[in-house]
C-alpha cells in the first residue's frame, strides 16, 4: 500500500526519541520465556513470519519466545490484548500494516492507537501482495480482469478476509485505480476465500505471497500481478502492478515487531540489538525470502516513523476511495 514520502510531524516526533542504551544496561532481561502475540490465525503470513522470528530471536536472547495466536476483528483483538499487557519486555506483538495501519483507520472508533499504545521495535520484512485467480479462470492477465470489469460493472467479484481488512481495501483500491466496479465478497479469513477461488465460486482475490505462494507454485492458483519493486524471482513471468498500470497498488506491506507502550529503554535496546542479529541469520533470511518477502531491519525510531507514515497514508486512501468506516 502507498506510503507518504515526507516524514510527518508525528513520525518526526517518534524519530526524535533517544537511541536505546546498549544491551548490557537491561540487566538480566530476559529471565523467563517471552510471549509473542500474533493477532491473526495460525498459518497466515503474519504467523509464518512470527514463528521463524520467534525461533531465532529466542536464540539471540537466550530464552524461549513463545508464539500466542489471538485472532479476531482484523487483527484488533490480539493487538488490543497486547497493548494492555505490562510493558516489561515479556509480551511482544506482531505490528503489521493490516493491524497497525489499516485496522485503526477503518473503524469509526478504533479500539487502540497504533502509535501511542505501542513501542515500535523493528520492521522484520516487507511482503509483496499478489492478485490471484483460479487456473481455470478465463482471465489470463490483470488487464483481462480490468477489461471484463469495465464491460460488465459489478458482475465480477473478489473475496477478502473480511470487511475492512487489507485484502478488502486492496480490492477497493483496484476499483478506484481502474475506475471499475467489482463486487466485494467478505469471508472469515483468507483461507475460505482462497478455497472458493480455487472452486471458481469467486473471480479474484488480492492476497499476499506468504499466503498464496505455495498454491501458486502448486498450480492451484494463477498469479496475475505482484506488488514489488521488481518481478519476484519465484514468479519471473508475473508482472508487477506498476507494469500493468496499477502503480498505486505496487507497494509491499510491512510486518514488524513491537511491545506495549512505555517499554523500558534498556529492554528496548536489548531487543533491538537481538533483532538486528536475528535478521542477519541466514536460515531466517532464507525462510522469509522463500515466502516472497524481503528482510528489512529498522531501528525503533525508523520503524516508528514507518508506522506513523503508513497510518497517514491509509487515512488519506480510505477517505479518497469513499470507504464507509465500520462501527
Amino acid at each position: 500500500m502507498p506510503l507518504a514520502k515526507p516524514l510527518l510531524p508525528l513520525a518526526l516526533s517518534l524519530a526524535a526519541l533517544a537511541t536505546p542504551p546498549l544491551a548490557q544496561a537491561a540487566g538480566g532481561y530476559p529471565e523467563r520465556p517471552v510471549r509473542l502475540v500474533v493477532p491473526y490465525a495460525v498459518g497466515g503470513a503474519t504467523d509464518v513470519i512470527a514463528r521463524v522470528t520467534a525461533r531465532y530471536l529466542g536464540e539471540a536472547l537466550g530464552q524461549s519466545v513463545v508464539v500466542e495466536n489471538r485472532p479476531g476483528a482484523g487483527g484488533g483483538t490480539g493487538s488490543l490484548y497486547a497493548a494492555k499487557q505490562p510493558a516489561d519486555g515479556y509480551t511482544l506483538v506482531m505490528m503489521v500494516e493490516s493491524s497497525h495501519a489499516v485496522n485503526p483507520n477503518v473503524y469509526a472508533k478504533p479500539a487502540y492507537d497504533p502509535v501511542k499504545d505501542f513501542t515500535p521495535i523493528t520492521n522484520i520484512a516487507n511482503v509483496p501482495g499478489v492478485m490471484v485467480v483460479s487456473p481455470q479462470s478465463p482471465y489470463q492477465t490483470a488487464q483481462g480482469v480490468i477489461e471484463a470489469a469495465r464491460k460488465s460493472p459489478g458482475k465480477l467479484n473478489y473475496g477478502s478476509s473480511g470487511n475492512g481488512g487489507l485484502s478488502h481495501l486492496s480490492g477497493a483500491l483496484f476499483g478506484s485505480t481502474t475506475q471499475t466496479r467489482i463486487t466485494h465478497v467478505p469471508y472469515k479469513g483468507l483461507g475460505p476465500a482462497l478455497n472458493d477461488l480455487m472452486a471458481q465460486q469467486i473471480d479474484v482475490v488480492f492476497d499476499n505471497m506468504p499466503s498464496s505462494g505455495g498454491l501458486i507454485a502448486g498450480k492451484q492458483l494463477r498469479a496475475l500481478a505482484v506488488s514489488s519493486p521488481q518481478r519476484l524471482p519465484q514468479l519471473p513471468h508475473v508482472p508487477t502492478y506498476a507494469e500493468v498500470g496499477l502503480k498505486p497498488m505496487n507497494d509491499m506491506s510491512w510486518y514488524g515487531l513491537g511491545a506495549p507502550a512505555h517499554l523500558d529503554a534498556a529492554v528496548l535496546g536489548k531487543l533491538s540489538e537481538a533483532m538486528q542479529k536475528t535478521l542477519q541469520n541466514p536460515e531466517l533470511v532464507k525462510t522469509i525470502e522463500q515466502q516472497g518477502a524481503v528482510v528489512d531491519f529498522q531501528t525503533p525510531q525508523q520503524f516508528g516513523a514507518t508506522v506513523a507514515r503508513s497510518n497517514q497514508a491509509w487515512a488519506r486512501l480510505i477517505k479518497d476511495i469513499g470507504f464507509e468506516k465500520l462501527n
